[in-house]
């Protein structure tokens, strides 16, 4: 994640001792359940209607968490599919927190009914993720079901009416990435405290819109207009955190227009970055599915690294003998192509390397979706 409004504007948030602390433990996504009410179009889980085999039970999903307690977890975050389809999401998160886990829920909104949002607030979640892709019927065609957005704009204000921190989040696309402004109108209008923007990662269903990401140039627009919003958003007293997902360019390319706009800035946006690392799968990041597998972070579902069911997760996280998890622990002198070459490395770390693996069947091979020229990144003068 870069947060381009601590960048930007030095606005601290909750979650900036995570991305510029030392962490020695990651932060887990759960994604508990691969059944979900809607049919999203980007859906990395390939999410369905049916409980899929081999869910973790009730008894399994306790030991996990105990397991994650054990080793330190700092942050747990309950994914999907639809978590909220989960019936024993709550005794889960109570148990989480009970162990001293920052708990997250990520959800499509449409279930967080005003009951939900009172246990969700009486549980101290620290934050409600709320993913929409559009505005009214865009967002409905692009998740499958007609309401999508009222119940998921319903979800919010539920949240919102109680206190509870809400994150907007938003898969950027060809489909929407005009719209960025009517999302931060949204928040505003909404009061919802963060937005966070999302970079198309290529897996699961994600993976069938490659081609309908949006170019370099694209790109390079919709970064410009985040940071255009978040200044205007702080010019006018309204610090909200807005981030990027899914593409430390965006980094590289905040660093770079600081250097000619605000030197002095500069400096000390580019010492956060450096504390931060860039892009951290199978380092400061991890995911478990459904039936136990561990992943190095939430888009990679198709590597596999180790089963809760079979070994705990620490053994499995530490473990360097499996050549993919010793390879992202230190990747540098693995990375191919412009990534390898690359000047600033040291802020990016080879970005999503999911996407890299996906368009040339390599993990190391560059990222194809850092827009960042030859010059930007030190190639040629």
């Amino acid at each position: 994640m870069i947060s381009i409004s601590r960048l930007l504007c030095d606005n601290a948030s909750p979650g900036d001792s995570l991305r510029y602390g030392q962490m020695s433990r990651p932060i887990v996504v759960w994604n508990c359940t691969r059944r979900c009410n809607l049919s999203c179009v980007h859906c990395y889980a390939s999410a369905g209607s049916q409980k899929a085999p081999g869910e973790l039970d009730t008894v399994a999903a306790r030991a996990l968490i105990n397991d994650l307690a054990d080793f330190g977890v700092p942050v747990l975050l309950f994914s999907g599919g639809e978590p909220l389809l989960r019936d024993d999401l709550f005794e889960l998160a109570s148990l989480a927190r009970s162990h001293g886990i920052r708990v997250v829920l990520s959800t499509n909104g449409t279930l967080v009914t005003g009951e939900a949002a009172s246990t969700i607030s009486d549980l101290g979640f620290a934050e409600v993720g709320i993913s929409l892709d559009g505005i009214g019927d865009d967002n409905d065609r692009f998740r499958g079901k007609s309401g999508a957005y009222q119940a998921a704009l319903k979800g919010i204000r539920s949240c919102v009416a109680l206190g509870i921190r809400v994150s907007l989040r938003i898969t950027v696309t060809r489909f929407n990435y005009q719209n960025v402004p009517a999302f931060f109108r949204l928040a505003e209008e909404e009061g919802i405290d963060r937005i966070c923007f999302y970079h198309l990662a290529y897996s699961g269903r994600g993976d069938n819109l490659r081609n309908q990401d949006i170019d370099h140039s694209q790109t390079r627009s919709v970064v410009d207009v985040i940071c255009e919003n978040t200044l205007d958003l702080h010019r006018r007293g309204l610090n909200k955190e807005v981030l990027t997902v899914g593409n430390h360019a965006d980094a590289v390319y905040l660093y770079l227009k600081l250097k000619d706009e605000d030197p002095q800035r500069a400096e000390d946006v580019l010492a956060l970055l450096r504390v931060n690392g860039g892009n951290n799968s199978g380092i400061k990041i991890a995911a478990i599915d459904d039936r136990g597998n561990v992943h190095p972070d939430q888009f990679w579902w198709l590597r596999t690294v180790g089963n809760i069911r079979e070994r705990k997760f620490g053994d499995i996280w530490m473990d360097t003998s499996e050549p993919l998890m010793r390879g992202l622990k230190d990747r540098k002198g693995l990375l191919k192509g412009r990534c390898a070459r690359c000047h600033y490395l040291d802020l990016c770390n080879g970005n999503l390397r999911v996407r890299a693996e996906a368009v040339y069947g390599d993990a190391w091979a560059e990222d194809p979706a850092c827009y960042l020229t030859d010059k930007e990144i030190g190639l040629v003068r």
